[in-house]
C-alpha cells in the first residue's frame, strides 16, 4: 500500500551544525542525499527534513528566504507516543543547542512542548489520548 511522504525544505545556516543538532536528537542522515550544502535528515519512513544551506535553498524559490529568528514561516509537529516522549525529545534539543519555542500546552488528553532548532525554525512536539480522537 502507498503510503505518502513528506519532504520538509528548511534553510540552515550552517549544514554540518545542523546535521550534528539532528543526530543528537536521535534521527539519522541519508547520506545518498546528502552533500556539502544539504543534509536529508530521516525523522520517520514517512518524513524526511532536508535542511539546505541558504544558498542551495534559494534555488527552489524566488521569493526571499525568511529568518526563522525573527518571523515564523512554518511551525512544524511531530507526534509523540507519550508524554514522556514528548518532554524526553524536547529535554535533549534544549540540551544540544535548541531554544524553548514556546509555553507547554497540558491540555489533559493533549500534551505539547516546542523548541526552535539552530535557524529558529519551531518543532512542536505533541502526544494526544488515543481514546480522545475515536469518535
Amino acid at each position: 500500500m502507498y503510503q505518502q511522504m513528506i519532504f520538509v525544505n528548511l534553510p540552515v545556516v550552517d549544514v554540518e551544525a545542523s546535521k550534528k543538532f539532528f543526530t543528537e536528537l536521535g534521527y539519522t542522515i541519508n547520506p545518498q542525499f546528502t552533500t556539502d550544502d544539504c543534509a536529508c535528515v530521516v525523522i520517520s519512513d514517512t518524513i524526511i527534513a532536508m535542511m539546505l544551506s541558504k544558498q542551495r535553498y534559494a534555488d527552489f524559490t524566488k521569493k526571499a528566504i525568511a529568518d526563522a529568528t525573527r518571523t515564523s514561516e512554518v511551525l512544524l509537529c511531530l507526534s509523540a507516543e507519550s508524554r514522556e516522549k514528548v518532554d524526553e525529545l524536547v529535554d535533549r534539543a534544549l540540551a544540544v543547542g535548541g531554544s524553548v519555542g514556546g509555553e507547554t500546552q497540558d491540555h489533559g488528553f493533549m500534551y505539547g512542548r516546542s523548541f526552535d532548532d539552530l535557524d529558529g525554525h519551531t518543532w512542536e512536539v505533541v502526544w494526544m489520548d488515543p481514546a480522545a480522537v475515536q469518535g
